[in-house]
């Protein structure tokens, strides 16, 4: 995807890295028995451990290691065996211990891959540089009182998986595709639910630009904690014309980190940006290295589901579906199960069409997902039936289903409800086409005469006439038979 910013020296091209906060799915903190659960009241979900008191030792959660092991085998990359929990040292107010336990240079997973849908049907390789554990800090509330801040632990010891990317992303839009592919893959391997209004998944975008042609990295800025994948986009966006703006005035770039205000559409700094060796970083004295064999690792792949790369290939191959449409089906886990059902056993590129088109319509205005869909798999499938058996028309289907979105009634009971069964009985749609033959026969004579195009109007007279019930079909071939007569 060409993303190229022309400045007034030449043209620019952006690099990107980003840094993903994955909260782990998980009942208990990566170090403590504390609860996760999101929502509940400030500080209700701290035990000592994470409230920071002296001689409190860490207990490591099998179970988050197990959710880094398994992204880490979605993502393709390479489990390391052997890692080391270290000491993040920094002080802030909603950091009891004076530090953060984290992963520095020996993490649980590294380097992978994430595929990139573009938009013109080819794909683009992202590398992943890397992958640890580490626990999140609580949180800093700074607008329930004019002049202090109020600290919630809750979500201190949360575990998180940080997903690092390499800096290979070239413009916002794909710094969007790789979110949204990210989030896609977290979801269906169920390590993290990738809530990003709720904090469960944010990022960190490292930005800078050099001229077209340059291979130099430069000095890059630190977008820090960003909420949406549409306001990662733009912060990008504005950060990299910042620097050009910078560099073409004859300035310099600080390493900083900043904080992008959506409300503004600008970043502002917020400190500068630290180096490794600032955090002092050690291996934690309290927790013994991390290992486990081939046998562990073997066993978390036999459970992997069918991710979406691997189910876009087979709705590509067993359901004729062409590349995008398959992409859009199983963006979402729930989606691409929902197709199915409703595809089992019927015309695939059919059933896209109505779960792509018209569910996805109703779903997108009343601003829902597909669990909370009015229209069930098993409902919309038979409404599919009714087509094919000519007991509705597609026109009729389509009233059909607007009822069934405003009722979430089975579309035959709606069918038999209404009287809106098709006419396929010839004898009934004959007495129609006699009528209106019979009534217009300057019309007739000019179909007659070569004015074809009047098909048409004819079909509809009789479509009317039969209150849109006859079937469309047996229609079109009754009346050329009876013109041509």
């Amino acid at each position: 995807m060409s993303y190229v910013i022309k400045g007034e020296t030449g043209q620019w091209e952006v690099v990107i890295g980003l840094e993903v906060h994955a909260q782990v799915i998980s009942k208990s903190k990566l170090f403590s028995g504390a609860p996760t659960e999101f929502g509940a009241g400030p500080n209700t979900q701290v035990s000592f451990i994470d409230a920071g008191m002296p001689g409190m030792l860490p207990v490591i959660n099998a179970h988050a290691v197990e959710q880094a092991v398994r992204t880490g085998l979605g993502l393709k990359a390479k489990i390391n065996q052997r890692s080391v929990f270290a000491r993040k040292n920094y002080f802030y107010a909603d950091l009891p211990q004076g530090y953060q336990i984290s992963q520095y240079d020996m993490p649980i997973v590294g380097e992978g891959t994430l595929i990139l849908d573009m938009p013109d049907g080819t794909t683009r390789a992202i590398g992943i540089e890397r992958l640890h554990l580490e626990q999140d800090a609580g949180k800093s509330v700074h607008d329930m009182h004019p002049s202090k801040t109020f600290i919630d632990l809750n979500r201190a010891g949360v575990p998180l998986m940080e997903i690092v990317s390499k800096p290979d992303l070239r413009s916002p839009e794909e710094a969007g595709l790789y979110l949204k592919k990210l989030r896609s893959i977290l979801r269906y391997l169920g390590t993290c639910d990738g809530n990003m209004e709720e904090g469960s998944m944010r990022c960190d975008a490292n930005v800078s630009v050099r001229p077209v042609g340059s291979t130099e990295l430069r000095t890059r800025c630190e977008i820090k904690n960003v909420n949406s994948v549409r306001f990662v986009m733009q912060a990008i966006e504005h950060e990299a014309m910042r620097h050009v703006d910078v560099y073409e005035s004859g300035g310099s770039i600080n390493q900083e980190t900043r904080l992008y205000d959506s409300n503004k559409g600008e970043t502002r700094p917020m400190r500068s940006k630290e180096f490794a060796h600032d955090y002092r970083y050690f291996p934690d004295p309290d927790l013994q290295p991390l290992e486990f064999d081939d046998a562990f690792v073997a066993a978390i792949k036999s459970k992997l589901p069918e991710l979406p790369d691997d189910k876009q290939a087979r709705f590509i191959k067993d359901y004729g579906l062409s590349a995008y449409d398959a992409g859009v089906l199983v963006a979402e886990q729930e989606n691409a199960l929902y197709f199915e059902e409703v595809a089992k056993g019927r015309d695939a590129k059919l059933a896209n069409n109505w779960v792509s088109s018209n569910l996805f319509g109703v779903l997108n205005a009343r601003g829902v997902a597909i669990g909370d869909s009015p229209v069930s798999a098993k409902n919309l499938g038979r409404l599919l039936d009714l087509i094919a058996d000519n007991t509705l028309s597609s026109r009729m289907a389509k009233e059909v289903f607007e009822i069934m979105a405003e009722t979430g009634n089975a579309p035959d009971a709606i069918v038999e409800e209404r009287g809106m069964k098709q006419i396929t009985d010839t004898g009934a749609i004959d007495a129609a086409i006699d009528q209106i033959i019979a009534q217009n026969a300057d019309k007739v004579e000019q179909y007659r005469s070569g004015k074809e195009q009047l098909m048409g109007w004819f079909v509809g007279q009789v479509m009317k006439a039969t209150q849109g019930k006859a079937n469309p079909g047996v229609c079109g071939e009754l009346l050329r038979k009876k013109l041509k007569s």
